[in-house]
């Protein structure tokens, strides 16, 4: 049978999602957790991987296992076994073809800029204390949606076969003490939105103009872009998923 979890992570501690040899990462913690409590070796796919520090409030991720859980229990004692900074919301059973990565048909991420130096948003936010022009950095986030190629904002020596992307929306807003940028896309590129904030901060910062961001997006080389802002104000906030795997009562 094949099962979905649904979890979340404060990425501070870790070298992202993926496992990697010599780095604590969310996937090994996971992984091991499952296998103890399940008494054989779990693999967890995710929908996609974070980079190091980089948050997670909505991640899916999906395994398989050959008996029927009692899924509320494995939630509850999954959650006294993971460390603090790990909390699995939900595990739940999907159609046996259901894949957390190939399925998910959009991702949404949240990035934080706070522009009064705050204590508890030290982790948390990206400080920028020079004024920005929000309606600028609007405009150029507009400019995003009229393209599809974003290699100028991929991480460099990449294996991706493609850097299209269809992103969905990219706006800035207020929300309470900080400005947080919010991009909605069927894929992403590795660092790309990171990097897509950067330039749009040069923006805000009247280094470069909205028009700039067109040039950038044409040239395809990363070179021309902003440079990539610190991981910990980014935040995988939404994965979608067709309702036929939500809500699955096999």
């Amino acid at each position: 049978m094949r099962y979905f979890v649904a979890f979340s992570y404060f990425g501070q501690a870790y070298h992202g999602w993926q496992r990697q040899p010599n780095a604590l990462t969310v996937q090994q913690l996971m992984e091991e957790s499952f296998s103890t409590l399940l008494k054989t070796d779990i693999s967890l796919v995710a929908a996609g991987r974070t980079d190091a520090g980089v948050h997670a409030k909505n991640m899916y991720a999906h395994f398989d296992f050959s008996k029927n859980l009692d899924l509320a229990d494995l939630t509850y004692r999954l959650n006294a076994f993971l460390p603090e900074d790990i909390a699995v919301q939900k595990v739940f059973a999907v159609p046996a073809d259901a894949h957390a990565r190939f399925d998910a048909l959009e991702r949404t991420y949240e990035y934080w800029i706070v522009q009064k130096k705050n204590p508890f948003y030290k982790d948390r936010a990206h400080y920028i204390k020079h004024p920005l022009d929000i309606s600028s950095m609007n405009i150029a986030a507009g400019i995003l949606l009229e393209y599809e190629d974003f290699e100028c904002f991929s991480k460099s020596n990449t294996d991706v076969k493609t850097y299209l992307c269809k992103i969905k929306s990219a706006a800035w807003k207020t929300k309470e003490d900080k400005l947080v940028f919010t991009i909605t896309a069927d894929r992403f590129l590795r660092n790309m939105v990171r990097a897509i904030v950067g330039t749009l901060l040069d923006v805000g910062l009247e280094k470069m103009t909205p028009e700039d961001v067109k040039t950038i997006i044409k040239s395809r080389d990363r070179g021309t872009a902003g440079a990539s802002v610190p991981a910990k104000g980014l935040y995988l906030t939404k994965v979608s998923y067709p309702s036929t795997i939500l809500e699955f009562n096999g």
